[in-house]
C-alpha cells in the first residue's frame, strides 16, 4: 500500500484535511466538523499506511487520541520551528493544511513529543493545582489592598489562607464601603483554599508511589510537588541526554547572536516548555540556599547580577542534577 500524507489543519469548531501521495500528488480534500461524529466519519481514510500531520494547539491530544485506533502515524508539529508558510502570499485553512502535508511528506517538519496518556493526566492535575494556588495568591492580594484602601487593620500573619489567617478574617470589621466586598472575597478565599489542600495532598501521596519523582525529590529545592510536576512535564528523560540539552527546551538558555568574530548574548529565549521553566525556576528559588559550592556560586551571583539572573542561571545548572538523577530503568 502506498504511503499517504494528511495535512490537518485543526480547529474548534472544524478541522481542513489533505491528502498526498509519496509523489507530492493532491488526492483530497475535505473539510469535516470537529465533534464526535465528524471524527468517526474520517477515520475510514486513515490507516496503518498513513502519516497524519497536526499543528501543536488546544485540541490536538483529543484528535491524535480519537486517531489512535486506526494505526495512523501521527506527528504533531511546532509550529515556531517548522517554517510552513514559505513561499505562499497567501494563508488559509486550506493552504494550511496543504502545506502540512507536503511539509510532513518532505520530512521538514519539527514534530514534538507526544506524552502518553497517563503523564498527560498527570500534567493535568499538576498544572490544575498550581492554577488553584495562583488564584489564590491574587485573591490574597485583593484582599490586602482592600485592607489598605479602607484603613482596616492589617493582617498580623503572612499566610492570610491559612486557618489562622481566615479565623482572622472573619473577625474584621470591615468599614462602610467594604461591607460586601470584604467578605465576598474572604469567602472566595476559603472556597479555593478549600480545594488548593486536597489538590496538594492528592499530589504528594502520588509523588510518594513514583520513583522518578522520588528521585527528584532528594535534589535541593524540589520537593514532592515541583517533582512530580517535572516528572509529568518533561515526560522522557531520554530526549535529553545532557543538561544544557533540557534547559534549552525549557526555554531557560541565553538567545545568541553570532556573525563572524562578533557574538552577542541576549536574555532567555523562553521558547519550549513553560512549565517545566517555572518549574526549574521555582526550584531554584528554594535551592538558593545550598550550602555546597553551587548555592554558593548561586548566591554570589546574585549579589552580582541580581536575583531573578541568579535563578535562571541556578535553574540551568539544576538541569543537570534533574539529568543525573533521572532513573532510567524504571
Amino acid at each position: 500500500m502506498e504511503r499517504e500524507y494528511i495535512g490537518i489543519d485543526l480547529h474548534k469548531a472544524f478541522f481542513q484535511a489533505c491528502a498526498l501521495s509519496q509523489t507530492g500528488a493532491r488526492l483530497w480534500e475535505t473539510r469535516v466538523p470537529r465533534t464526535a461524529e465528524g471524527v468517526t466519519s474520517f477515520l475510514p481514510r486513515l490507516s496503518a499506511a498513513t502519516t497524519v500531520a497536526v499543528e501543536a494547539c488546544g485540541p490536538t491530544w483529543a484528535f491524535v487520541d480519537a486517531i489512535a485506533s486506526t494505526g495512523a502515524v501521527p506527528c504533531v508539529v511546532d509550529t515556531r520551528k517548522t517554517k510552513l508558510a514559505a513561499g505562499y502570499a497567501a494563508k488559509t485553512d486550506r493552504l494550511d493544511a496543504r502545506r502540512l502535508a507536503d511539509a510532513v511528506r518532505r520530512g521538514s517538519v519539527v514534530s514534538i513529543y507526544i506524552p502518553p496518556l497517563a503523564i498527560r493526566a498527570v500534567r493535568e492535575q499538576c498544572r490544575s493545582r498550581q492554577q488553584l494556588v495562583r488564584l489564590r495568591t491574587r485573591v490574597v492580594q485583593m484582599l490586602r489592598a482592600l485592607l489598605l484602601r479602607t484603613g482596616a487593620p492589617d493582617a498580623p500573619m503572612r499566610q492570610l489562607y491559612s486557618a489562622r489567617g481566615l479565623a482572622w478574617l472573619a473577625d474584621v470589621v470591615w468599614p462602610a464601603e467594604a461591607t460586601v466586598s470584604g467578605p465576598r472575597l474572604t469567602q472566595l478565599l476559603r472556597v479555593v483554599q478549600g480545594e488548593v489542600i486536597p489538590a496538594e495532598a492528592a499530589l504528594r501521596a502520588q509523588a510518594a508511589a513514583d520513583p522518578i519523582a522520588g528521585a527528584l525529590d532528594g535534589l535541593v529545592g524540589i520537593g514532592p510537588v515541583l517533582g512530580l510536576t517535572l516528572r509529568a512535564e518533561i515526560g522522557d528523560i531520554t530526549r535529553f541526554p545532557r543538561g544544557p540539552q533540557l534547559a534549552s527546551y525549557a526555554g531557560v538558555v541565553p538567545r545568541v547572536h553570532q556573525s563572524g568574530a562578533r557574538g552577542y548574548g541576549g536574555h532567555i529565549t523562553k521558547e519550549g516548555a513553560p512549565w517545566v521553566r517555572w518549574a526549574l525556576v521555582e526550584a531554584a528559588r528554594h535551592a538558593m540556599r545550598r550550602t555546597d559550592a553551587l548555592g554558593r556560586w548561586a548566591r554570589h551571583l546574585q549579589q552580582q547580577k541580581g536575583t531573578g539572573t541568579a535563578r535562571v542561571a541556578l535553574a540551568r545548572r539544576l538541569c543537570d542534577e534533574i539529568v543525573k538523577v533521572w532513573p532510567r530503568t524504571v
